[in-house]
């Protein structure tokens, strides 16, 4: 065994249908990149960009999804975006799948430089990182992927404006009590039509996340979907979470309508 391989561990998602190398040690792949990828809507044959897509889980679940759809994985880690790579490879999607090491506040240049033109994608996926210097991992892949810098919301959604054709739609996975936070860095940068849905941990309790779903260049007034439960008040999955999780259901954002 080699010490890549000895470092990584090989996980099934989606009832089996994805099968993902991972780290063993830092950012594991868990509900969130799932739970991203069914809010997604997207058709046959459009381009998708995942922003921070770290292994590849929530962009690849999409292209498991939707036939004939071009994507590409952006990481600023290069020892993810290699795992992502051959993750493509190991679920027969690379040849509509590619990964790129790029920091998601880079500038235009840069995005150009692999490729990623202002306004060439119909849709981006972004799981930006969301927790404050506060809840600092010790731990440095975890640190890189959830903490965030104080302006790093806008940039990313500015990113995302930027890679969208007008009337693209852009799907992020963010912590509930942020929504604020989001809402304003979405209208700062010229989205409109935004739809969320909450994420509870059980019934009763407040949301821990919320999906968004958001339309570049739209004037459409925001609205709140009704809330997700994860799982019982005995901490049973709930049936709509088991669709989506095992069984590669879509959410109600997805349904909106795919562009």
């Amino acid at each position: 065994m080699t010490d890549e391989t000895a470092s990584v561990s090989e996980d099934a998602v989606l009832g089996g249908r994805l099968v993902l190398r991972q780290p063993l040690k830092g950012h594991r792949v868990g509900h969130d990149a799932i739970l991203l990828a069914a809010a997604c809507s997207v058709r046959p044959g459009g381009r998708l960009v995942d922003l921070g897509a770290g292994v590849g889980a929530a962009g690849l679940a999409v292209a498991k999804r939707v036939a004939a759809l071009d994507v590409t994985l952006v990481e600023i880690d290069p020892a993810l975006t290699a795992l992502a790579h051959g993750n493509a490879a190991r679920n027969g999607l690379a040849d509509r799948v590619r990964s790129v090491c790029l920091d998601a506040m880079a500038p235009a240049s840069s995005f150009d430089a692999a490729d990623l033109r202002s306004g060439g994608a119909d849709h981006v996926l972004m799981n930006p990182p969301f927790n404050t210097a506060d809840h600092v991992s010790p731990d440095p892949g975890r640190r890189l992927a959830h903490v965030a810098g104080q302006d790093s919301l806008t940039a990313w959604t500015s990113a995302a404006a930027r890679l969208l054709r007008p009337g693209g739609t852009l799907t992020l996975i963010w912590r509930a009590d942020g929504l604020d936070a989001v809402l304003a860095a979405l209208r700062t940068t010229g989205f409109g039509a935004v739809t969320a849905l909450p994420v509870h941990p059980k019934p009763r309790a407040a949301a821990i996340r919320v999906l968004v779903r958001a339309v570049k260049a739209s004037n459409a007034p925001f609205s709140l979907l009704p809330g997700l439960i994860l799982a019982d008040a005995a901490g049973r999955q709930s049936a709509e979470v088991e669709a989506v999780l095992r069984g590669g259901e879509i959410l109600p954002l997805a349904e909106i309508g795919a562009v």
